[in-house]
């Protein structure tokens, strides 16, 4: 896993320089800058406003008396897509968009929630109690 972690440390910059790289060659660097400057700023505000009514929402769901799990997972969703949509780079400005915009989220949360399922079933995913 530490293996893993490191080597997404090390890949990730390098994709970002390269699509970086070839976006400015094609389109030129004022523009390029732009345009990374452009999605942080829409992506920001996009994550804002997705985040403030997943909010509202599992407010809503705790003042029912219903458990607000899908909408926790939501938000953990928008989170880690501000988060991508504020680095700058192409590649993760598309993961961001995808976990942001609520049809992509969606799907993504599909495949974390069959991702967990197969950890839980599995034996590897394990709670840990203060004792």
């Amino acid at each position: 896993m530490f293996w893993l972690i490191v080597g997404i440390i090390i890949l990730v910059p390098v994709i970002e320089l390269w699509g970086l790289i070839t976006v400015g060659s094609w389109i030129g660097p004022f523009p390029t800058i732009l345009l990374v400057i452009a999605t942080g700023v829409i992506g920001g505000y996009l994550a804002r406003r997705e985040g403030l009514n997943t909010y509202r929402l599992a407010m809503i769901q705790l003042r029912n008396g219903e458990l607000p799990a899908d909408t926790l997972l939501d938000g953990a969703c928008i989170l880690a897509g501000g988060i991508f949509l504020l680095t700058p780079g192409f590649f993760t400005d598309l993961i961001g968009f995808i976990l942001v915009f609520p049809y992509t989220r969606g799907m993504a949360k599909l495949l974390i929630k069959r991702w967990l399922n197969k950890k839980i079933r599995s034996g590897h995913f394990s709670w840990y109690r203060k004792r």
